[in-house]
């Protein structure tokens, strides 16, 4: 069983490049401006082969009810009542300071074990000897940027830490990819049971749009930030959930907004890095929409970016509930949808309140639904069924006098499902006809929700070498 280890601490003390040390990646985002965490994200980690779930919390201050500064602080006294254990971070350089003071009382309190560290203790850096005075014993002086010291951190954690997994443990747990080689044909009665592992699901949309307030709507408690004031999250926070039956890995993500907006400010910029690699790490994204401004440029730009990724989409028109005229007002949204983004056409639309919790069954059922289309195989027989059909109702073009011809199509992978064309001329063949197989197969073996793939095989001409 993993310990529970939360890092607390005064705002820029390090507590977050602590939290990547640990979890031996960059899972936070670490920038010098104080303040930069704002929700508390959680990871399990095995280091030094200790196993742990690495909590890193905001800066805990005093500040006024119902600020920002106040929020935070909620967010890691939550944290705090979460953990089995707590590593309480002091600047090595700053000494103890009155804030430091603070936090140790609410520490005593808790009656969990408190490890101290002092951090940026790289040079002739010494702990301060006030130290002593929080009452949690000698201070570990460690350099979290450095990675010196941590040698000391893994001592104190082996009493409390049980051990990571063992190999033979870890042997067949990881999830395989259904990945195929180009000329794989698979069987039809190959069968690859995806619910074994968590479904990644990511929660993206322009700054504002109400990502936080869903997601803690979606989990029941308040897990994000949440407030009027846009850009709130910084980090892509991940908790796990469950959708119906299916256990599911669920992120919070920053807003997005346009590139001009965002360059030269670099924590925005590492905020956006963290979205979009959520978005890659995702296997559906939920694309929230304000219902009150549907489908700007930029909605569109996060949209399509998505399905370039290939990751199944549920689109979530939220504050519906302060949308003033709703007659007509989805059938009117779908037609927009469907016609500025084709490559997605008939993808989920669910109307949704994040504040009321209004249509969140139907997005769930939704949710399930893309998953199932980004996931769904279908045989070789079958397709070939639906291609002789497709083609009897609209034959392909003549290209330079000689029509395109397309023999059979195979699927040579799900996650998106991708297909191979097998005929001659293939290159040539329009947009406009890929585009009608495409809403075909959507139609036909329910693909909604997920973009599709194809490419070609032109058939050698046996006659291209000979005089």
């Amino acid at each position: 069983m993993a310990l529970i280890l939360a890092i607390v601490g005064r705002p820029n003390v390090g507590k977050s490049r602590l939290f990547n040390r640990l979890a031996g990646r960059a899972a936070a985002i670490v920038h010098d401006t104080p303040g930069v965490t704002r929700d508390r994200q959680a990871v399990d980690a095995e280091y030094e082969g200790l196993a742990l779930r690495l909590i890193d919390t905001a800066g805990f201050e005093d500040a006024a009810t119902g600020s920002i500064s106040h929020r935070m602080t909620q967010q890691t006294l939550t944290a705090i009542q979460e953990a089995e254990a707590l590593l309480f971070l002091i600047d090595a350089r700053a000494g103890v300071t009155a804030g430091d003071q603070i936090i140790a009382q609410a520490l005593r309190k808790s009656g969990k074990p408190v490890i101290l560290a002092a951090n940026k203790c790289e040079g002739r850096v010494e702990p301060p000897s006030e130290a002593y005075g929080l009452g949690f014993g000698e201070a570990i002086a460690i350099s979290a940027e450095h990675n010196l010291g941590m040698d000391g951190i893994t001592a104190a954690l082996e009493p409390l830490a049980g051990p990571g997994p063992s190999e033979e443990e870890d042997e067949g747990e990881e999830f395989e990819d259904l990945e195929f080689r180009e000329d794989d044909e698979p069987e039809e009665d190959v069968v690859v049971n995806y619910l074994d592992r968590p479904l990644r699901l990511a929660l993206v949309g322009r700054p504002n749009v109400g990502k936080s307030s869903l997601f803690n709507q979606l989990l029941g408690e308040e897990r994000s930030l949440t407030g009027p004031e846009a850009g709130l999250t910084r980090d892509a926070i991940t908790a796990p959930w469950k959708a119906g039956e299916r256990d599911v890995l669920l992120h919070d993500t920053a807003g997005l907004r346009k590139k001009a907006r965002v360059a030269g400010e670099t924590l925005e910029e590492m905020s956006v890095a963290s979205t979009l690699e959520a978005i890659r790490f995702a296997d559906c994204v939920v694309v929230m929409i304000d219902a009150t401004a549907p489908f700007e440029k930029q909605d569109l730009t996060i949209a399509d970016l998505i399905a370039r990724e290939g990751r199944a989409i549920v689109f979530a028109i939220n504050k519906w509930d302060l949308l003033e005229n709703k007659a007509g007002a989805i059938s009117r949204m779908r037609e927009k949808l469907d016609r500025l983004l084709p490559q997605v056409a008939g993808a989920p639309l669910i109307a949704t309140s994040a504040r009321t919790g209004e249509g969140l069954e139907r997005l769930e059922a939704a949710i399930t639904e893309a998953d199932t289309a980004w996931n769904s195989r279908v045989s070789t027989a079958t397709l070939n069924r639906f291609l002789q059909e497709a083609l009897q109702r609209h034959a392909t073009p003549a290209i330079s006098g000689r029509r395109v011809r397309i023999r059979y199509m195979t699927q040579r992978k799900a996650r998106p499902p991708s297909f191979t064309l097998f005929g001659n001329q293939l290159d040539a063949l329009p947009e406009a006809y890929l585009r009608y197989l495409s809403n075909g197969l959507r139609e036909a073996f329910g693909l909604k929700g997920t973009p599709l793939r194809f490419s070609v095989r032109n058939s050698k001409n046996p006659y291209a070498n000979k005089k």
